[in-house]
């Protein structure tokens, strides 16, 4: 996101942020981005603003994803998740032939690479149909044709899955929010919300304003901040570290679009696939592991405050013991190349250890709930003259168009 469109507005009151607006969306990235662009189109005469701690937008999740147009396959019929990402696949792809967004739906194969995962398979396309989405079983002629170093004893085509790059889509949100009057603070971390009977006091690093409806879209801190608030959410904010390798360029004909293994029910991540980026290139990725700062994208990167907050979770060792074993598969696929690339042989086996090179990690900031369990659906959760978005990890950056009409919808007008 380029700083002439995110960059701190002008301040008020001798430096502070004092103000009042009817909506203060707390978090920049593409979800809070989308928000206020939505809430502006409703009620065009709303005065909004944006608060991100950032010097720009959309520096954590959505600028560091994998850039995939999700068609929403993997999600439970009738969740939020399933609706949403199948009405955001369309709404994205049309947001960026609108506003001429490079991007590219490029189709996705999901592949048995042995007898044990075809029933899987099977569940996964009758949910696919479920959803209401485009699905079909292809043989493995077709499947060569698609993907001809893929390996597969049986596989599916998922024809409306794409990919584009968020930054630049988040980017464009933004403009269109400051062409309609809206601000984008930056460099504006919130340290306090103050419920009143008809507005609420945002109190920031850079002064405070006043609002009369807040919406919580701060991700990897998003628990924080309802808390903040005086709301109770029952979870907590665990972040997972996504590592990547990129292929060199002289491989990159082994993969024509993406490639995804079919993933475990029982675990919460799709496994290692591979994915063509619309900028070039070819990702290969990504793993799971706990990290051990909430904007962790190193292994060495550490804060106290977040590991103790883990670590002091009860139900966090609940699920430890629950998935100990693809734990410490994803953990040795984060310390061994070797492991990782084995894993993505099983895929395309013409992978050597020698083709790949280290690529930059996402932070995934998934919900744990008390009893152990990780949050599969989006997760809303209202307070106080605001709702706090409280779980929006992938398919959130394909169905944030979506999101924010959802949650504009919400507030009052």
């Amino acid at each position: 996101m380029g700083r002439t469109i995110c960059r701190a507005d002008s301040t008020r009151d001798g430096g502070s942020l004092m103000g009042e607006y009817d909506l203060a969306v707390i978090g920049a990235g593409i979800v809070g981005l989308s928000v206020a662009l939505a809430f502006g189109r409703q009620c065009p005469r709303a005065r909004i603003v944006i608060l991100e701690k950032e010097v720009r937008c959309g520096d954590h999740q959505t600028g560091n994803n994998s850039g995939v147009i999700h068609s929403g396959i993997y999600y439970k019929p009738g969740s939020l998740k399933a609706r949403l990402s199948r009405e955001g696949n369309q709404s994205m792809v049309g947001f960026c032939r609108k506003h001429g967004l490079a991007h590219d739906v490029c189709g996705k194969v999901i592949v048995a690479t042995n007898e044990r995962e075809v029933p899987l398979l099977k569940s996964l396309y009758e949910r696919g149909v479920a959803n209401g989405l485009r699905v079909e079983t292809i043989s493995q002629e077709r499947l060569k044709e698609l993907e001809p170093y893929v390996n597969g004893v049986a596989a599916i085509h998922v024809p409306s899955t794409g990919i584009v790059n968020y930054r630049r889509v988040a980017e464009t949100y933004a403009r269109l929010v400051q062409e309609r009057g809206g601000e984008i603070r930056t460099n504006a971390a919130v340290v306090g919300i103050q419920p009143h009977a008809d507005h609420s006091v945002v109190e920031t690093t850079g002064g405070s304003i006043h609002a009369k409806f807040v919406v919580n879209c701060a991700g990897l801190h998003s628990d924080r901040i309802a808390k903040l608030a005086g709301v109770e959410t029952g979870m907590k904010i665990v972040p997972f570290r996504g590592e990547y390798f990129e292929l060199k360029p002289e491989k990159h004909y082994l993969v024509k679009s993406l490639i995804y293994p079919v993933p475990n029910p029982d675990f919460p991540f799709l496994g290692v696939h591979f994915t063509r980026m619309i900028g070039g290139g070819v990702h290969a990725g990504p793993n799971a592991v706990l990290s051990l700062k909430r904007e962790g994208y190193l292994r060495t990167d550490f804060s106290f405050r977040d590991a103790l907050e883990v670590a002091t979770y009860p139900a966090f060792w609940k699920l430890a013991r629950r998935h100990f074993r693809e734990g410490a598969k994803e953990m040795i696929r984060s310390w061994n190349k070797h492991a990782f690339v084995r894993s993505l042989q099983k895929l395309v086996p013409d992978v050597r250890t020698e083709d790949i090179v280290p690529s930059r990690a996402g932070v995934r900031a998934q919900a744990l709930m008390k009893d152990g369990k990780l949050m599969d659906d989006f997760v809303l959760i209202a307070g106080p003259r605001s709702i706090h978005v409280c779980n929006a990890p992938s398919p959130a950056a394909t169905a944030s168009i979506e999101i924010g009409r959802f949650i504009a919808q919400q507030i009052p007008s």
